[in-house]
């Protein structure tokens, strides 16, 4: 079954939103696990946690709009930097997460690019067409 490029783009949208309203929305609910990958070396853990769900969940909102969707796209790529560093101390620090495996822990560094490329895929005029 072919689908036409114009649902795939929906598709794409609908999907990367609702990975980051979600994420955000845990950020509240369940902020333990999210304070257990802060670096130790980084300050203000829980506020940290906190913001970055807060923007997650107002990038996830803001892609869906198409006069926000290049902003928040762009801002979800910051984010994605942002918070590149919890990753990186959990495959440096596996001991300190025995219940994932170490391959988890290094696909989790390679799955933070691919969603940074998919946010910069968003912020092209592909997603943004010409009014």
């Amino acid at each position: 079954m072919n689908l036409p490029i114009g649902l795939w783009r929906k598709a794409a949208l609908f999907s990367f939103s609702f990975i980051f309203i979600y994420v955000g929305i845990d950020h509240f609910l369940n902020p333990k696990f999210y304070l257990s990958i802060m670096p130790p070396i980084l300050p203000f853990h829980l506020a940290a946690v906190l913001v970055s769900g807060f923007f997650e969940i107002i990038g996830g909102i803001g892609i869906l709009i198409p006069s926000l969707r290049k902003k928040a796209a762009w801002g979800l790529a910051a984010l994605i930097v942002a918070v590149y560093p919890a990753n990186i101390y959990m495959a440096l620090s596996p001991d300190t997460f025995p219940e994932y495996s170490i391959n988890l822990l290094y696909f989790r560094l390679v799955l933070q690019f691919v969603i940074f490329y998919w946010a910069y895929l968003i912020t092209t005029q592909k997603f943004n067409p010409a009014r």
